[in-house]
């Protein structure tokens, strides 16, 4: 089966793109929409580093910016989608039923099948399971009671999940940020041939919110240690 996977260098669409391989698809293209201002579907922190992603992973990439306004930033999708020959179309939604039933709609016109391998699965346990596999995610964007200035650009390892449970048990967060409360970008995984190095980085924190800008990265060879993780 050739499918197409929706990407935006964070942890979710990662994670389905590695899910859809470990089920035998072939992802034959990655999607990136680069929104120009705020949007209703679309992730933003960073979203230029998916070309670098999409290098790491051997998989080629197409871009496509949109204003983000509601329902034009769907058409662009849509229109976007619908030169490729694919199968189906695979995403990273995991909580947010705006996200996957306007993908399934989309789907739908198209002839496509919409795939969303982590939907509804417990994030506790998916986040655990990231982190057991191999992915170094680090933290870009929060905005939630709870997180301060220094949970930017911090890895989410084993402490760091413990420490995310704890602001769950005492603020309600969202323990995988699927409420809007972080943002991620994936550095390593195991469907990774090199991984992403930051070499240059800015952080911006304004009242309760802050995020992390890149603004330089390259590919660099993982070291025997990283390929068997």
């Amino acid at each position: 089966m050739k499918i197409v996977s929706l990407f935006s260098g964070g942890k979710d669409s990662l994670y389905a793109t590695y899910v859809a391989q470990q089920y035998g698809w072939e992802v034959i293209v990655l999607v990136s929409m680069i929104p120009t201002g705020d949007s209703w579907m679309f992730h933003k922190p960073n979203i230029h580093l998916t070309s670098l992603a999409s290098k790491a992973l051997g998989i080629p990439i197409l871009q496509r910016r949109t204003s983000g306004k509601k329902e034009e930033e769907l058409k662009d999708l849509e229109d976007l989608l619908s030169i490729l020959d694919v199968d189906g179309v695979v995403s990273g939604a995991i909580a947010s039923e705006y996200q996957r039933t306007r993908i399934e709609q989309i789907c739908h016109r198209l002839g496509m099948k919409s795939f969303t391998p982590i939907w509804h699965k417990d994030q506790k346990m998916l986040l655990r399971e990231m982190i057991e596999a191999g992915f170094v995610t680090i933290i870009t964007a929060v905005s939630a009671l709870g997180f301060d200035e220094k949970w930017l650009g911090r890895e989410i390892d084993k402490e760091c999940y413990r420490d995310l449970i704890e602001l769950h048990r005492r603020y309600k967060i969202n323990v995988s940020g699927e409420g809007g409360e972080f943002e991620t970008l994936v550095l390593d995984c195991p469907i990774f041939s090199k991984k992403i190095f930051i070499e240059e980085m800015e952080k911006k924190w304004e009242g309760n919110r802050g995020a992390v800008k890149i603004k330089k990265a390259r590919l660099v060879e993982k070291l025997i240690t990283d390929r068997h993780k």
